[in-house]
């Protein structure tokens, strides 16, 4: 039986890795950079994820790095006013069946590699980042940006954003840019100065402006992310997203939110992408996974989540088919694109609910003032999370 190639050594690409293996497919894992590692900061884990970590076989490991907020709470930027919170409690664990954590990307990525060096089925090559591939009746050939070449029997695209498997597969173009921008920071926790939400992770939205804050690491230090809508990306000016717009967005908002801005660098600042939702990810023995199939904003923290769903589904579609991986990669999108197009659609409508000013700021801040904490039933499609080989 040939090896399965996979395009991209980030955690989707491991998941399927790992997932995969653990139906007892060899893999190949053929990731770009010069070692496989992980960039940025904070990543918001809800049950439905936490449950296909559990069935990776990581979840105990991951959860000596991991936070267990108590609440996920909204505050409204400008007044500084709490409007609403989900428990993370005993209700919330029965509803749902696991628990939300928060964990650095870096120690999640870390949990997946090392799962994947342990398993005898997992190759990983470091320096092969994939420029094309070619199909034959069974097998798919790669050739690498070095001239190396490989032969699988199928190849997942799991080559992020920018993903060249992509253009190859939809030939779609660049992703949307959606005019956010985004600073992050990570400081020691003991120099939060306001503590009465230390123990939460706290989001404030205001008018074109969101910030987000939770512990991570065990607790030793505390994530800070500050979003902006720019309004000069609209207006099509220069300079737009920089760091002198971040301070004039944040000027009209509560001066101990702004406060917070202090933790945040002004070194770098990522710029938001998505796509529209594809109809289609395969092309015969290949498919995508993911960022390369689904690229989402971060405003249901769900991107990572799609991507390691994708893998559990993936590998069982694999397992149930045999050797036919058109027929597994088909089942494979038909279970995936209607949730993950949801996700993406709602990521949408959350960044635009965080950002409201004006008569829609006080029509959310009413809606979201009468929600029961202890009832969350508006994540229930997302956080009860998906059935893979028939379990949940």
């Amino acid at each position: 039986m040939k090896e399965i190639l996979i395009a991209g050594g980030g955690i989707g690409g491991l998941a399927a890795a790992l997932a995969l293996a653990q139906k007892g497919r060899k893999v190949r894992v053929l990731e770009k950079a010069a070692e496989f590692g992980e960039i940025g900061y904070g990543i918001q884990m809800g049950p439905n994820v936490s449950r296909m970590l559990e069935r990776l076989g990581v979840l105990k490991t991951l959860e000596a790095a991991a936070v267990f907020p108590d609440a996920l709470i909204f505050v409204d930027a400008v007044s500084n006013q709490e409007l609403t919170r989900i428990a993370l409690g005993t209700a919330f664990l029965k509803r749902f069946g696991h628990r939300y954590f928060v964990i650095h990307r870096r120690d999640l990525h870390g949990g997946l590699l090392e799962a994947c060096k342990q398993r005898s089925e997992v190759v990983l090559e470091s320096s092969r980042g994939v420029e094309s591939f070619a199909q034959k009746s069974d097998a798919v050939t790669v050739v690498c940006e070095n001239g190396v070449v490989y032969e699988g029997a199928a190849l997942i695209g799991a080559d992020g954003l920018w993903s060249p498997t992509r253009q190859a597969v939809i030939g779609d173009g660049a992703p949307r840019v959606a005019g956010h921008f985004v600073y992050r920071g990570v400081v020691p926790d003991d120099q939060i100065a306001d503590r009465s939400r230390a123990g939460a992770m706290t989001i404030w939205g205001g008018p074109d402006l969101h910030l987000v804050q939770y512990r991570l690491q065990a607790g030793a230090v505390m994530n800070n992310v500050a979003t902006i809508a720019s309004r000069r990306f609209l207006r099509g000016e220069q300079n737009a997203g920089a760091p002198d717009e971040l301070e004039e967005i944040f000027a009209g908002v509560h001066p101990g939110v702004r406060d917070n801005l202090r933790y945040v660098s002004r070194e770098r600042n990522w710029v938001l992408h998505d796509r529209e939702p594809a109809v289609n990810w395969t092309l015969g023995r290949v498919t995508l996974l993911g960022d390369a199939a689904h690229p989402t904003l971060q405003y249901l923290a769900q991107g990572a989540q799609m991507a390691i769903e994708d893998a559990l589904v993936l590998a069982g579609k694999v397992a149930a088919a045999g050797e036919d991986y058109n027929r597994a990669f088909l089942a494979y999108q038909r279970e995936r694109l209607n949730r993950t197009a949801r996700v993406v659609l709602s990521s949408r409508f959350f960044g635009e609910w965080f950002h409201v000013g004006g008569g829609a700021r006080d029509l959310r801040n009413e809606l979201a003032l009468q929600r029961d904490p202890d009832n969350p039933w508006e994540a229930d499609w997302l956080y009860k999370g998906i059935e893979v080989d028939g379990n949940l």
